[in-house]
């Protein structure tokens, strides 16, 4: 059975809001004694992840 994998395009500023939040989650567990790894996990997928330059084309939401 093939895994499902998911692709969102995040622009720096998207990207950095992301790891931020992340962080301040894992933050939160490890004050509540929590595990993290799942956080752990995503938060390096999120930072590591390869750039790629890609043509963005704007759509009028109205147009559809």
């Amino acid at each position: 059975m093939k895994e499902e994998r998911n692709y969102v395009v995040l622009d720096d500023a998207e990207q950095g809001v992301i790891i931020n939040c992340m962080v301040e989650k894992r933050n939160e567990l490890i004050r509540d004694g929590k595990d993290t790894e799942i956080v752990d996990e995503a938060l390096l997928k999120v930072a590591q992840a390869p750039k790629k330059k890609v043509k963005v084309i704007e759509r009028d939401d109205e147009a559809r």
